[in-house]
């Protein structure tokens, strides 16, 4: 079977200098390595999938992600996507809980959430409950002054588009943020959870039902068979537990700077790479990005 090796950096970082493209093509002197920009992203056509393994043990210790992904099918026609802390650098409701007063708190309980140690859905409800009494306009202001996209969030998204693609952004947190993130990136849809509001204060209630890991891997399968596109044709990134599924069920599922757990379960991850390494993965020259 035939394999394309990939090795990306972060563009902010051009670390794959020709000494390490040499020692890279040493190891496997019969393929050749293609650029797809220079010092950042390469590919080495290779016919072992154990290449992987030797890569990574003797790239070990620089800033560049190693990958083996089939050489056939490599263009994805649907990118499904995480939210918080993947498309976006911060997770929303830790940010909403500084006009709580609880931070720390609900911090704890995100942070052991996204690692698998407790269940999402009563963690939520647990974090939720600390917010009630918030004002509405603390989702605005949390947006505007608190929220940022993720280095290559806008390019990934945008050129999945041009390339024809289907884009959705599934998150576990909530509507009012993924509906502002998609509108700032372009996702073609949305999923999320919905904050339940009265006089014009969080109530600490969520509206059931809550969309947590399942829900996330389900909008992967419907939108896959609404849009009548194959499973190995879609394209899943995340970085939490709740995730797994859905990188699980994708043709090409991502682990993005992910937790422990979840880079360990998932067969591709970019620990080092922005958002623009998911083209990569794909074969995308820079020269081919939407830079609008």
């Amino acid at each position: 079977m035939a394999y394309i090796l990939s090795m990306i950096a972060h563009p902010a970082s051009p670390a794959i200098e020709i000494s390490l493209r040499e020692r890279l093509s040493g190891l496997f002197p019969n393929s050749e390595i293609q650029e797809l920009a220079d010092g950042i992203a390469y590919d080495l056509a290779v016919t072992d999938y154990d290449a992987i393994h030797i890569a990574r043990q003797s790239l070990a210790g620089f800033p560049v992600d190693i990958n083996i992904l089939p050489a056939h099918n490599r263009r994805k026609k649907l990118l499904i996507a995480d939210m918080d802390s993947t498309i976006i650098q911060q997770e929303c409701i830790d940010e909403l809980a500084e006009f709580a007063g609880k931070r720390a708190e609900i911090s704890a309980i995100t942070e052991r959430a996204m690692r698998g140690e407790l269940d999402f859905e009563a963690a939520l409800k647990e974090r939720v409950a600390m917010l009630k009494g918030v004002p509405e306009s603390a989702l605005m202001e949390t947006f505007e002054r608190r929220i940022a996209l993720t280095s290559g969030a806008r390019i990934l998204v945008q050129t999945m588009n041009k390339m024809g693609a289907v884009t959705a952004l599934v998150s576990g947190g909530f509507t009012f943020f993924t509906d502002r993130v998609a509108a700032a990136t372009g996702f073609h849809t949305t999923q999320a959870n919905d904050l339940c509001i009265s006089d014009g204060v969080l109530t600490g209630a969520v509206a059931e039902p809550i969309l947590g890991r399942a829900a996330k891997q389900n909008a992967l399968h419907r939108i896959a068979r609404d849009k009548a596109i194959a499973l190995d044709q879609t394209l899943a990134v995340g970085d939490g537990a709740n995730d797994l599924s859905m990188l699980e069920s994708a043709g090409l599922g991502v682990a993005y700077h992910a937790k422990p757990a979840v880079a360990e379960a998932a067969h591709t991850r970019i620990d080092h790479g922005d958002l623009t390494a998911l083209l990569y993965l794909q074969g995308v020259k820079m020269s081919e990005f939407a830079l609008t």
